[in-house]
Formats: C-alpha cells, sequence, structure tokens
C-alpha cells in the first residue's frame, strides 16, 4: 500500500500530462508484469541473502521490513501509477470525476475476481509460479490492449494543448485539506475495522486460507459497488461534501452494526458446520454471513473516494494531480490502520474498544469534510455525535465462547466457564475449565491443548519419546509454547540444559501457560528456559543454534499460514538444526482432517526423513493423532536399556509422569509404535507434497476441516505396520513382550 501511495503521488509530477495517457498505462502495465517476474525468478536468492545476514529479534524484523522494501515498492509503485495515469483521460467535471468513481469501481471488480481466482483456483491447484505466470499475462494483455486503444483514438487536444505543469493544472479548491484529512480518516477506518472484522470473523467460519479471500472478496465488493453509487452522486450533487460527510456519519452506524452482527447475532445463527461439510455449501454460507456483516460498511466507505474527488475537482484541474492526491491521502490512512489496527488498538483496546475508536474517528471525518461554520452544518454534526454515542455503546466485547469454539460456538455447550481471554498481537486466546476440572487453551476459535488424558498423553509423547530414545540429550527447541505442557516434559529429564520455546503470540507463554503450571511442571520459571517470541519458522531459519531436540506441535494444517510449518523446506530446516544423533517430533492431527491430508503430512515429512516412523496417541482405539519421529540415521532401539532408564533413580519423575498417562514402562511406551516409511510405501503413493511454493496442504485441509475421515487412515496405517526387527533390540523376553503389546495395538 506504501508503494501504490507513491506511485499515486510521483506519477502526475514526474509524467506531464502532453504524454497519451493510455500509452503510459500500457508501459505501466508491462512494467508490473516484469517486476513479478523478477520477484518470483528473485526471491530464492533473496531468501538465502536474508537468512545468512541477521537472526531473530529487533535486527530481524528491521531486515525483515527491508526485504519488503526492495521486493515490493518497485511493482507496488507502478500499481498505484495506473489510476492517476487513466484519470488524464477524462475532465476534471462533475460528470469527468463520475467516471473517475467508475473507473476505481471497475478496478476494484477486478481485484474481488483476482482475490477469487487466486484463493480458490490458482494457488489451490497450481503454486505461486503459475499464479504469477497468470498475472503477468493479464497484465500484458491489458497492456495490449492500452495500446492498441491509444492508437485508435487521438490525444485530447485539450490535454495536448494545456501546458505540462502551471496554475490550472494545480488549482485546488479552498479547504482541500480538510477533505483530504477527511478520506484519509476514511481510509484509516476502512482499513483499521478490516483487519479487526477479519480477525473475529475468522474465529466464527474458521481461519482457512478460504475465509480470508471470502472476507476480502465481500470487502472489495463492498468498495466497488461503493464507488459506483458514489460517482453517480457525485455527478449530480451541487455540494458533493455534504455527500461525503453524510458517508461518514452513516458510517458511525455501518460500524456498530458489523461489529454487533459478527460478535453478538453471528455467533447464534442455528449453523451445525457439520451439516454444510460440502466445501460449496460451507462457502455459501459464509458468504452470506461476511456480506450481511461488513457490506453496508464497504459500501459507504466505497462511495466516500469519488465523493472526495468530486468535492476536491476545480476547473482545468490536472485529473492526474487531482486522483494522485486523493488516492494518496485516503491510501496513507489505510496503511496507518492496518498497522495500528492490528499492532496497537486491538492489543490495547481490544476488538471493541478498537471499534469504538474507529466510531469516533468517522464522526472527526464527517466533521472536517463538512467545516462546519453554519448553524446547519454544526447542527447536522451534532445529531452525528449523539448518534455515534449511542452506536458505541451498540458495540459488543468479544464473546469468550467465540474464541473458545470458533465455528462450532452455536452448536457448542460444555457447561464450561472462562478463566482468562485475551486479545494479542497476532490472535485471540481463552483458557476455560469445565465443572469437572479439566482446563482448555483456546486461539484461532479452536482448542489447542487441554488437561485432559487424551490430551496430555499427546503433548507427553512430543517431548518423552525423543529425549528418552536420544542416549543424552542437552538442548531442545520447541515450536510453539501452548500449554506448555510439551516443554514441561523435558523440566524432568536430568541431562538437559538449555530449553527454547519459540511462539509468535505473547500472550501465550506469559499468560496462558501459567494456568497450566501444575501440567507443565512450572516450566516458565525454569532457568534452563529461554523464550523465543518470533515466528518459529523465522527463528529456525536464521538461528546458528543447533539442538539435540525440535518438537514441533503447529496449530492445524487448514489454519491459514500453518501449512509452512509442515512444509518440505521446513523439516529440511529442522535437520539441518539438529545435532549429531538429533531427533525431531512432529504433530500429526487425525482429527478435523481426511485422508488426503493425513497421507500429504505425512508424505512430506517421510521425504525429509525417510527414515521416520509413526507413533499413535488413540482415543480408546479411535484414530486422533499421531507423533511422527525423524533422524537423520536409521533409528535403532535397545528396549532393555529402554527399561533400565526407566527405572533408574533420576528418571523417576519420568516414570511417574508416563505412568499417569498408561506409559509407565518401556514396553507401554513403545507399544504406540505404528509404522514407517517401508510399510506406507504403497499407502502414500501420489499424495500430495507440501512444498513452500505451493503450501497444497493449507488448500487441502481448508476444505476438510469438519471432516473425520483422517481417524480412518489410522486404521490402515496400523493394518499395514510390521514388526520393525531392525529398530527394536533387545532380549528375546523384552522382544517377545513387545511383539505381544504392539499386536493387540487398537485398531
Amino acid at each position: 500500500m506504501g508503494g501504490m501511495c507513491l506511485g499515486s503521488i510521483v506519477l502526475p509530477r514526474w509524467i506531464p500530462p502532453a504524454h497519451h495517457p493510455l500509452r503510459v498505462y500500457c508501459w505501466l502495465e508491462l512494467g508490473i508484469g516484469l517486476l513479478g517476474l523478477v520477484v518470483l525468478f528473485a526471491m530464492p536468492a533473496v531468501g538465502r541473502l536474508y537468512t545468512s545476514l541477521v537472526g531473530h529479534g529487533t535486527p530481524g524484523i528491521l531486515l525483515r521490513a527491508t526485504v519488503c522494501v526492495i521486493c515490493l515498492l518497485p511493482p507496488t509503485i507502478l500499481m498505484g501509477a495506473t489510476l492517476p495515469a487513466i484519470a488524464r483521460w477524462i475532465e476534471t467535471t462533475p460528470r469527468g470525476v463520475a467516471w473517475l468513481g467508475l473507473f476505481y469501481g471497475g478496478n476494484t471488480a477486478g481485484a474481488v475476481i483476482g482475490c477469487l481466482l487466486a484463493g480458490f483456483y490458482l494457488l489451490r491447484v497450481h503454486d505461486t509460479s503459475v499464479a504469477t505466470y497468470c498475472a503477468v499475462a493479464l497484465n500484458v494483455t491489458v497492456a495490449g490492449l492500452a495500446l492498441v486503444l491509444a492508437r485508435a483514438t487521438p490525444q485530447p487536444s485539450e490535454r495536448a494543448e494545456r501546458p505540462a505543469d502551471g496554475p490550472a493544472a494545480t488549482a485546488t479548491r479552498p479547504g482541500s485539506a480538510f477533505v483530504l484529512g477527511a478520506i484519509a480518516l476514511s481510509g484509516f477506518c476502512a482499513l483499521a475495522a478490516e483487519v479487526v472484522w477479519a480477525r473475529v470473523l475468522s474465529l466464527l467460519l474458521g481461519a482457512t486460507v478460504y475465509t480470508f479471500s471470502i472476507i476480502l472478496a465481500v470487502f472489495l465488493v463492498g468498495l466497488g459497488l461503493g464507488s459506483a453509487v458514489g460517482a453517480t452522486l457525485a455527478r449530480n450533487l451541487t455540494h458533493p461534501r455534504w455527500g461525503l460527510a453524510g458517508c461518514q456519519l452513516l458510517q458511525v452506524a455501518g460500524i456498530a452494526w458489523a461489529a454487533y452482527m459478527i460478535a453478538a447475532a453471528l455467533p447464534h445463527w442455528p449453523i451445525d458446520p457439520a451439516l454444510a461439510a460440502a466445501p460449496l455449501a460451507k462457502f455459501q454460507f459464509d458468504l452470506l454471513r461476511c456480506a450481511w456483516a461488513i457490506l453496508p460498511a464497504a459500501l459507504l466507505w466505497g462511495a466516500s473516494f469519488p465523493l472526495a474527488l468530486a468535492s476536491l475537482a476545480a476547473p482545468g484541474q490536472d485529473a492526474g494531480r487531482l486522483v494522485g492526491r486523493t488516492y494518496a491521502a485516503n491510501t496513507l490512512g489505510a496503511i496507518a490502520g492496518a498497522v495500528l489496527g492490528g499492532l496497537l488498538l486491538v492489543p490495547a483496546f481490544g476488538s471493541q474498544g478498537a471499534q469504538v475508536g474507529l466510531i469516533a474517528l468517522s464522526l472527526l471525518s464527517a466533521g472536517l469534510a463538512l467545516q462546519p461554520r453554519t448553524r446547519r452544518a454544526w447542527s447536522t454534526l451534532a445529531a452525528g455525535g449523539l448518534v455515534a454515542f449511542g452506536c458505541a455503546h451498540l458495540v459488543p466485547k468479544l464473546p469468550w465462547q467465540l474464541v473458545a469454539y470458533g465455528r462450532q460456538v452455536a452448536t457448542t455447550d460444555y457447561g464450561a466457564r472462562a478463566i482468562y481471554q485475551g486479545e494479542g498481537m497476532n490472535s485471540a486466546v481463552a483458557v476455560t475449565e469445565t465443572p469437572g476440572g479439566a482446563r482448555f487453551f483456546h486461539v484461532s476459535g479452536k482448542t489447542e491443548a487441554s488437561s485432559i488424558i487424551k490430551d496430555m498423553r499427546l503433548q507427553r509423547m512430543l517431548g518423552h519419546i525423543p529425549a528418552l530414545l536420544h542416549p543424552n540429550p542437552r538442548s531442545v527447541l520447541i515450536v510453539g509454547c501452548g500449554a506448555g505442557v510439551t516443554a514441561g516434559t523435558f523440566v524432568l529429564h536430568p541431562s538437559i540444559e538449555r530449553i527454547v520455546i519459540c511462539d509468535i503470540e505473547p500472550l501465550i507463554p506469559k499468560v496462558v501457560a501459567t494456568h497450566f503450571h501444575a501440567e507443565n511442571h512450572g516450566v516458565l520459571q525454569d532457568p534452563r528456559v529461554q523464550v523465543i517470541q518470533d515466528d518459529a519458522r523465522h527463528y529456525i531459519a536464521t538461528t546458528r543454534e543447533t539442538f539435540d531436540l525440535i518438537t514441533s506441535d503447529p496449530i492445524h494444517p487448514w489454519v491459514k499460514g500453518s501449512a509452512v510449518l509442515y512444509s518440505q523446506e521446513y523439516f529440511e530446516l529442522c535437520k539441518q538444526r539438529l545435532n549429531p544423533g538429533g531427533l525431531v517430533t512432529q504433530w500429526v492431527p487425525l482429527y478435523e482432517s481426511d485422508r488426503a491430508v493425513v497421507r500429504s503430512e505425512i508424505a512430506t515429512f517421510f521425504s525429509v526423513f525417510p527414515h521416520g516412523t509413526i507413533w499413535a496417541n488413540d482415543d480408546e482405539g479411535y484414530g486422533y493423532d499421531t507423533v511422527m519421529l525423524g533422524q537423520r540415521d536409521p533409528l535403532v532401539v535397545e528396549v532393555d536399556a529402554l527399561q533400565r532408564r526407566f527405572e533408574q533413580a533420576d528418571h523417576r519423575k519420568v516414570s511417574a509422569a508416563l505412568a499417569d498417562l498408561g506409559l509407565g514402562s518401556a514396553i507401554d511406551l513403545l507399544s504406540t509404535y505404528a509404522g514407517r516409511l517401508p510399510d506406507l510405501k504403497d499407502w502414500l503413493k501420489g499424495a500430495e507434497i507440501n512444498r513452500d511454493r505451493n503450501l497444497r496442504l493449507q488448500y487441502l485441509a481448508g476444505l476438510q476441516l469438519e471432516s473425520d475421515q483422517g481417524a480412518a487412515a489410522y486404521g490402515e496405517i496400523v493394518d499395514l505396520r510390521s514388526f520393525p526387527d531392525d529398530i527394536f533390540r533387545g532380549s528375546p523376553e523384552k522382544l517377545s513382550a513387545l511383539r505381544r503389546a504392539l499386536s493387540t495395538l487398537p485398531q
């Protein structure tokens, strides 16, 4: 957005009006396409340079910003210049300004199609390369059409004969600064609200990549339709400033409407996600709910832009400068809203306080547009203030049930109570407790960890299995703090000297984990622990430290962005950060999934760790989730030595913690073995490998988050399992006992 802002300002100043607008537009489109290809092919080199220069922390953030500037500014500057360029084809009269609004609306309509095409087809079926090539082809096509039109239509005489830079070209109406301030505040409110609403709607609809595409598409549809309506009003209104002010005053009600619908009304619509398991039906429900909530406000923000143009237009003015100045003000406000909305307003005031603040800013925007000097203007603003005060009281607090149960909030009633709820920079979190005393940690509208037996077993298996199978582990990296239970397993192992926990959301280790102090053995107070606040993928890519153990328990792969913690490249990074003899464990859920998703996760892991193994955490014989264990060399487990380790005095706490879960001996623990690559080679044929360039997993999983077919894959895996004589070694008695235990593993 910064690049688009710069482009809208720079073009009218660097390119004189004497140049044919359509020819300028042609070259801009070709430049965008060329730079898109440059970015695509340069990214691997940029990535290697980036990860070699600096690690995590403030230097890493600054370097990230620099990389974004280098990669994104050049093409987006050209994108921002396209609207002022095409604007020079029309006159700065009311009718001409109406055409500007229609241009803006048409551009937004294209953005809607591009958003849906990329999110639902190009990236789901293909990858970033194919999507880029399609975008470049569109740029070239548009450039060709512009060139054909430029040759067919001569330069308008009034543009060609007018001096490139004279008083008329730069003329402005009195009070233009106030109108620019109003449209800047409008942009701020629009993007800040989109940030807030996307976060809350993603709780309700499920935070899939498709949900974000739907939210963005609905928002853009509103902007486009609103712009078309605003263009019509601009052509007919004698005082377009009153129209602009009216939009801002109505926006007070629009924000309150969206806030109330999203947090108070929509969660209680009697929609059972399981009944809409078919992707098309689910998308239709999601589209309806999004449009019902946010479309009114988006329409008003869309109408504001052409009305602001009409308020600023002066006879003989350079249309490029007019559009560039207005678009830049709107975009600068939008940039501030996008940044401050997520990084400041929500963490500091919550979604409720943030939306109340946006209502106040909309009222201020109306005041700037009106420039109240008459009794009528003051009366209008005063009435708007009373309405804003009333609307602010309608904005509800984010309900903890929505944070906890997300898309299943309307059909879930566990009788639980919330003991903590918070909204951080990255996500909303909650901790609940049932009448029976079980505690649950929720993030992004789903349960991430709990103190019930089946979840405790999985969380401890992720830590104890690698710690016990490694001969002498000293350092460990935990990806994702959660309730801290997995991290807490390493506190009990006497050889561990360093525990690094990496989590992107500060509230989780600081607050959430403290509510599971007994279950995680007070891990956050252990002097061996260091908490890194960073994206785990970024930390692993940039750190120079290596570890004996790495355990990764990310959120479900259907959550947008989490697929990068299940990709082939991620596992390669983990492999590079292992010390000799090191082990890595990865959580693979079987619920809220289907067979294709499970096969993709397992096949991707085995593509990097061909000697890896699968360890099952069933729920009374029903597939629940699994632990993938990987290492560079073939795994060898001395069963008798492992049992002696269980019985050592310094491992009594480890044995007791596992005994609470029915895994109190070496045989009990090893009986969770479920298979390996040689057993599953045929079963995994044709499975999608999740790579960074396609992130296929998040698209597969996003379609199947209501499915329970993934649990059936557990039975298929176990049916193919054979006893691994080359892995388990020991006395005949122990091996015979292990064979019996594996033969009775629930299927």
